[in-house]
């Protein structure tokens, strides 16, 4: 036998299937990208919609062609024309293609598109992400700007759009589910329903805050946050709602005993609180740790924290799902700058694995944390202490 080693050549047509199959690859991935800026883009011309009230105005009026649309909402007729044509072929806005002139046709919204566009208190109202997106878009000069230095970009650089877009994406799980979400901790329901009182940690524009107190109609509830403009909007929130007598808000960290002290004065709570609430926030603080302690001694006997947070898997895989991936962008992009400019002592960024939690509540001297049977798609919830 000889010791020479023979090599063949692939056969021509191997070649060429391997070819046409890479081929093949490159092009799925690149009408993935395309697919990417026609979903990001149709999100920016739904932020249009609702900021212009043109959702609202083909439902209670419609159908409306472009001369009417611009009409009833005071844009510009042209522009009418090609966002209803587009919003048509994004399948958001039913067409009447018989008609016989562009400016004559009508566009109807479907019913079922109703809850998503226009209705804010809807479980499925799901618009305000545009909002999100056209905030991401307004600081992302700011964010390449970091990416070499990594000082952080702060929160009211997402200017208006990504405040009112978070609120607004969760005020109606906060109206409809804050009862049975309390509930899940019965001796906390409890204890509001006795008249207890809450500190409402990154408490934002204060949906959280007023739906604890219209759920809860004898406690008392301070909402704490950083952001001016978010507690100017909140207290606002609480005036409409009618219950601004129950509730107040504070500029400030959340996370700082100074801060948590305060806000018990502002609610007359020398005991305590007995139950501090942290929804969609603990991700973003600078020092998660620290604050969980804060909140540990300002509990009063009995008193729990009762913390929601992203529903995202124990530990990193690549092969994320569709919400994970979502938000690891946003974190990318938003919450892991926003809060490296708060502190870089532990900016986590939006993906807050459970283990992380748990960690975090470790140091902070908690003996434990409890995973709660709450379902959603979104947060997973927790009670500590």
């Amino acid at each position: 036998m000889s010791d020479t080693l023979i090599h063949t050549e692939p056969e021509p047509s191997a070649l060429r299937d391997a070819e046409e199959a890479e081929a093949a690859r490159i092009g799925e991935f690149a009408e993935q990208l395309v697919g990417m800026l026609g979903a990001a883009t149709t999100l920016l011309t739904i932020e249009l919609g609702r900021r212009f009230g043109l959702y609202r105005a083909l439902h209670e009026r419609g159908p409306l062609n472009p001369v009417e649309l611009a009409e009833a909402t005071g844009i510009a007729p042209r522009y009418a024309r090609e966002w209803l044509e587009q919003q048509a072929a994004a399948g958001i806005l039913h067409a009447e293609t018989a008609a016989p002139a562009a400016d004559a046709r009508p566009f109807t919204l479907p019913g079922h598109h109703v809850p998503g566009l226009v209705e804010e208190l809807h479980p499925g109202h799901a618009a305000p992400a545009a909002s999100v997106l056209a905030g991401v878009a307004l600081a992302f000069p700011a964010v390449v700007a970091d990416f070499p230095h990594g000082r952080g970009v702060a929160f009211d650089a997402y200017g208006a759009e990504l405040r009112h877009g978070l609120g607004a994406l969760n005020r109606p799980g906060f109206h409809h589910a804050m009862r049975d979400w309390v509930g899940a901790l019965p001796d906390r329901a409890a204890a509001l329903d006795r008249g207890g009182v809450v500190l409402d940690a990154g408490c934002g524009t204060g949906w959280s805050s007023v739906a604890l107190a219209a759920a809860f109609p004898r406690a008392r509830v301070v909402g704490v946050d950083l952001d001016e403009a978010s507690i100017d909007e909140a207290r606002g929130h609480a005036a409409v709602a009618g219950v601004a007598d129950r509730v107040r808000f504070l500029v400030g960290d959340a996370g700082e005993t100074a801060t948590v002290r305060a806000a018990a004065e502002a609610v007359d709570a020398p005991a305590g609180f007995d139950l501090v609430t942290v929804f969609e926030a603990l991700h973003d603080m600078g020092r998660p740790a620290a604050a969980l302690a804060a909140f540990r001694e300002a509990l009063a006997d009995g008193g729990a924290l009762l913390v929601a947070d992203e529903r995202v898997g124990e530990a990193f895989q690549a092969d994320a799902d569709p919400v994970e991936r979502m938000l690891y962008a946003m974190s990318v992009l938003h919450c892991l700058p926003a809060t490296t400019a708060e502190s870089a002592a532990d900016a986590n960024g939006t993906v807050l694995r459970a283990p992380t939690l748990r960690r975090w509540a470790s140091e902070a001297g908690y003996d434990g944390v409890e995973v709660l049977g709450i379902e959603n798609p979104f947060w997973r919830f927790y009670r500590i202490g």
